[in-house]
């Protein structure tokens, strides 16, 4: 069945007359749902119990508050909600900014920025930009299974590039692979700094509580086509599940597969349970694992840190795991990486077509979650 036949808001008129801007596209008249730009709300077999609903964004450039302590300035995100459906999900709770929940609603109604590539090319070329590092898939994963439709990332990756903008992404989707050529050229322009979420080699846990993600044996060959292809890759190995992905066995197995594949440094820390968050994943917990919900009570408390006395712990046991395979002098994944990269170019040679720095080039700011 055709795409557009399964619009639950069908667009009508034309874009021009509505001022989206895009040929053919119009907002719903029959919107479901009060988002700004809304063009139509789509539901497909081909995507079973997700919603995308479909909206002409008029800025797609976000500054992060001066207060904050992310390790990036600006970030990029073309998807909100995420099909990836991570129980512990640290960004659930910003689906509540657009009046959908913090748990189904984060998994299944996903709303894409069509027109981001455009909108991103106009702001990356006003003369007030100054080339500052941009991030994506902090919020939610630009390679989500959607991305597999709408394509929004080329016309991302060649609107920073082109621009002498420095970025990073951080993702659990293989259809990053698909980009692997665009990327390569990419980083003979700019700083691009690439990371692989994964912190499990457990296929069986990882369809639980993962369950829309790529298997961790599908990303680890994603970082040796990465690495084949010249590319550095950083591995993100967060959220560490307490009793669940923390054992000897399991790190060893994490930190010898990683090995394997070639990732250039791995950035590891235990799981983090923020509002919005923790409601989702203690519910998870329960019906999963029940025995363990005493025990994260006891861990967490009425925070959203693990007890100072187990992060401690964690970070010997990852330290060691690091030193046996030979990771210890990396700083694996940080967003930062890719702007420290661009720092330095622009105190030396800033000019497109120079060679950029590779990726651990940065480390993560004070007061960021604690990493190890």
């Amino acid at each position: 069945m055709r795409w557009d036949a399964q619009a639950l808001s069908p667009a009508r008129g034309t874009a021009r007359e509505n001022g989206g801007g895009l040929p053919g596209l119009a907002p719903a008249l029959d919107a479901l749902l009060p988002l700004s730009g809304l063009v139509r709300s789509i539901s497909t077999p081909e995507f079973s119990g997700v919603t995308f609903h479909e909206v002409t964004a008029k800025s797609v450039l976000n500054k992060v508050p001066p207060g904050s302590n992310m390790p990036f300035e600006w970030t990029v995100n073309p998807y909100r909600g995420c099909s990836h459906a991570c129980v512990y999900c640290f960004a659930r709770k910003t689906h509540t900014y657009l009046e959908f929940d913090a748990g189904r609603d984060f998994d299944s109604q996903v709303v894409v920025k069509i027109n981001a590539a455009e909108v991103l090319t106009r702001e990356l070329a006003k003369a007030s930009w100054a080339r500052h590092q941009v991030a994506l898939g902090t919020n939610t994963d630009p390679y989500q299974r959607a991305e597999g439709r709408y394509a929004l990332m080329p016309g991302i990756i060649r609107a920073l590039a082109d621009s002498g903008t420095p970025f990073s992404i951080l993702t659990k989707g293989t259809l990053l692979a698909r980009d692997i050529p665009l990327l390569k050229h990419a980083a003979t322009q700019v700083p691009v700094d690439l990371g692989i979420s994964l912190a499990m080699t457990n296929e069986d846990l990882a369809e639980l509580i993962e369950p829309g993600t790529p298997s961790p044996r599908a990303r680890l060959k994603l970082i040796a086509r990465l690495r084949d292809a010249g590319l550095g890759c950083g591995v993100m190995a967060m959220p560490i599940l307490p009793w669940l992905t923390d054992s000897d066995a399991a790190l060893d197995s994490l930190f010898s597969e990683l090995a394997k594949a070639g990732a250039t440094g791995v950035t590891a820390g235990a799981l983090y349970l923020k509002p919005g968050t923790r409601e989702w994943y203690m519910k998870w917990l329960a019906e999963q694992h029940p025995e363990l919900v005493g025990k994260y009570r006891r861990l967490y408390g009425q925070g959203s840190y693990a007890s100072k006395e187990y992060r401690t712990w964690l970070s010997h046991r990852v330290n060691h795991f690091k030193a046996k395979y030979g990771f210890t002098a990396t700083q694996g994944f940080s967003h930062r990486n890719a702007r420290a990269a661009g720092r330095t170019r622009q105190g030396t040679d800033s000019m497109p077509g120079t060679t950029p720095l590779g990726p651990g080039a940065g480390a993560p700011l004070n007061g960021q979650q604690p990493l190890f």
